[in-house]
């Protein structure tokens, strides 16, 4: 599992090769990820954007830039957490994911970034 903390807001991630959505021979790898993201503040925070930057070992860097996350934008209230499952495929066994959120704080309307860990996206025979 990978964990960030910014400002109280604690984002982990943990990380799945799905193998049967995974086509090796056309190099296609598939990965899903679980993101929980922990309010520990004292203040109620809406996910605005979503900023990703994805590392595919054989292609290099590319960007992702959107609104929310999985189409809604969660309100998460102090001592609460969002959670959801999403994904990515890569054109390598190799790969890594970090970013960004856009939060604001509903009491006076302040945007604030929340670090996304880092982290890798791996085909597990790799080690094998």
């Amino acid at each position: 599992m990978y964990e960030a903390i910014t400002q109280d807001i604690r984002v982990s991630v943990e990380t799945f090769y799905q193998e049967k959505s995974s086509n090796p021979v056309k190099s296609h790898y598939v990965f899903a990820y679980k993101i929980e993201i922990h309010n520990h503040s004292d203040f109620t925070i809406q996910l605005l954007e979503r900023h990703w930057i994805i590392t595919d070992s054989l292609i290099g860097q590319s960007e992702v830039k959107g609104e929310g996350v999985v189409g809604l934008k969660p309100i998460i209230e102090p001592g609460t957490m969002h959670s959801y499952v999403s994904g990515c495929h890569l054109e390598s066994q190799f790969g890594k994911m970090r970013g960004t959120y856009t939060m604001q704080k509903l009491k006076n309307g302040s945007l604030f970034k929340v670090e996304i860990p880092e982290f890798i996206l791996v085909v597990p025979s790799l080690f094998n």
